[in-house]
């Protein structure tokens, strides 16, 4: 898709908004994960510059994402920490181009194969993940940069009220400034003040009024409650070109023979993707000319993106939904919008990082933990429930697994694995729902409810596979000596060939033996079977 100028009075106020949205979260994801602030940034430039020139959709906005964060945050981990990020850079770019392939493959419809109730449970887990991980960063906790909830509470105390602890070791500030945020977000977000300026985002005014509370404090000299470094955003400041393009990080090229590192690669590629092509629906539906974005196309875009944010230091991209339905709803109408945003994040970067530099990490996690409510808050769990086993199941089990591997670590050797290993689960266990059904549907003769003489009817579905062989077996094996049985196949149109042996075998051999009378119908103009010793009177 060309990009076009003809609706620069829109795009341009569009790409100021997804810029003001996209600016702390850009900070808070890649804190997130575990990596710099400025990592963060070069995703959301290269997400909107690169992602969106290629891209074959007019409102998806691309950058760093906290479906993403936690996984980053494992595989940065598991390659070897923060002094070898460049290796896991290489896992960044590899994963951009196993997303080349895919869609060179056309692979673009992939998520169509995986179950929404499994995808949920992904995009839940992954609030619980976010949330947990934000609350030490929220109470000034910052010893894990990548942030743990155990942080908050020390084991191997003998005394209950050891517990109470970290509440004595809290930051007053940033406990403050992670409160006020969240309260202001939330009230902002219901207040009549969000009709009448939609254009600024609850999280933008969070962060304006973090600074603010903070330089109050400093400037009368209130210690207890100031925020100082490490507490505050770290922002390389260039006093040259030169010092600016410094600030990129290349990788190392000796990670792209790493195991570690391609097996991180390939799960990227894989939640990324899955993201990507959620978000992308989503906007497709938002959008208001209902314009179809080619997915193959998409990957491509996300493909090359993500090959280059992972050549500079940046973190994986997908596209979001967030920025996207902001693009949407500020009036974005071209992908100019989402490149404008990105220049103004790159002017930003290279103008004012003195001033970013002010911003409290306090803030930035309080802007996480309502993202992260927002993908886990207790309706999601309610709306499967009430949707029945057949979906709570796999999604509730991949939740349980994710988090059981990600939070809890109850396999350290997996630990940074739960994304895809419950993901795995959850397709499993949606499998196993699917074969469950199949064995509990009403083939089973239950003799209460017919008295004795009656003619009893089993009638065939209208597709009759291998997995309906237990059940059939079953109800045929329950059936009454001395009765009269039909077996209704009328409106079958397809009958497994082990289905159609049983029921053989039944005719020929069990039912003589207990003096059932037998009819079948249909089977013979279906079927095209000849006359045996199972086709009988009635038949067709």
């Amino acid at each position: 898709m060309s990009i076009s100028t003809k609706h620069l009075k829109s795009d341009l106020p569009a790409g100021l908004v997804v810029f003001l949205v996209a600016l702390p979260l850009c900070l808070g994801i890649s804190i997130a994960s575990g990596a710099t602030p400025f990592s963060g940034l070069i995703a959301g430039i290269v997400g909107g510059i690169v992602v969106g020139a290629l891209s074959n959709s007019p409102l998806s906005v691309s950058g760093p994402a906290a479906g993403l964060a936690t996984l980053v945050a494992g595989a940065i981990t598991a390659i070897g920490g923060l002094q070898n990020y460049n290796l896991f850079l290489c896992a960044v770019v590899l994963a951009g181009v196993i997303q080349i392939g895919l869609g060179a493959l056309k692979l673009g419809g992939i998520a169509n194969y995986i179950p929404g109730s499994v995808i949920k449970g992904m995009l839940t887990s992954i609030g619980i993940l976010i949330i947990a991980k934000q609350i030490p960063h929220a109470f000034g906790k910052d010893t894990d940069k990548q942030g743990h909830i155990t942080e908050l509470f020390p084991y191997g105390n003998e005394d209950w009220h050891e517990l109470l602890i970290p509440l004595q070791q809290i930051e007053v500030g940033v406990v403050i400034i992670s409160i006020v945020s969240i309260l202001i977000m939330i009230f902002w977000d219901r207040s009549s003040l969000k009709k009448k300026i939609p254009f600024i985002p609850s999280a933008l005014v969070a962060v304006v009024a973090a600074v603010i509370i903070n330089q109050i404090w400093i400037s009368s000299g209130s210690k207890m409650q100031i925020v100082e470094a490490p507490h505050l955003v770290n922002l390389p400041v260039a006093q040259s070109a030169g010092d600016f393009f410094s600030f990129f990080t290349l990788p190392d090229f000796s990670g792209f023979t790493n195991g570690t590192v391609i097996m991180y690669a390939f799960i990227i590629a894989l939640i990324a993707s899955l993201e990507t092509l959620l978000s992308i629906e989503a906007i497709d539906n938002l959008d208001p000319q209902r314009r179809v974005t080619n997915t193959n196309r998409e990957l491509f875009a996300q493909g090359v993106g993500n090959t280059v944010s992972g050549m500079i230091g940046g973190l994986p991209i997908t596209s979001v939904i967030v920025r996207s339905s902001a693009n949407v709803n500020a009036g974005g109408r071209t992908k100019l919008s989402t490149i404008f945003h990105a220049s103004l994040l790159l002017v930003s970067v290279i103008s004012i990082p003195l001033i970013l530099n002010k911003i409290p990490l306090a803030a930035l996690a309080a802007i996480l933990i309502l993202t992260g409510w927002k993908l886990a808050k207790p309706a999601v769990f309610k709306g499967f429930w009430k949707a029945g086993k057949y979906q709570f199941i796999p999604f509730i089990v991949t939740v349980i697994v994710i988090i059981a591997i990600d939070l809890f670590q109850v396999a350290p050797v997996l630990s940074g694995k739960g994304l895809i290993i419950g993901v795995f689960a959850g397709i499993i266990a949606a499998t196993g729902a699917i074969l469950h059904g199949n064995l509990k549907n009403s083939y089973y003769f239950h003799s209460a409810k017919h008295k004795q003489g009656d003619t009893i009817t089993v009638r065939l579905s209208e597709e009759v596979s291998f997995l309906n062989k237990a059940a059939i077996r079953q109800t045929l094996d329950h059936m009454p000596e001395n009765s009269s049985v039909v077996i209704d196949a009328s409106n079958t149109k397809y009958i497994d060939y082990d289905v159609l042996e049983l029921i053989k075998e039944f005719s020929s051999i069990k039912a003589p033996l207990k003096n059932i009378s037998l009819e079948l119908k249909g089977f013979k103009e279906v079927y095209k079977i000849e006359n045996t010793s199972m086709v009988q009177s009635g038949t067709k």
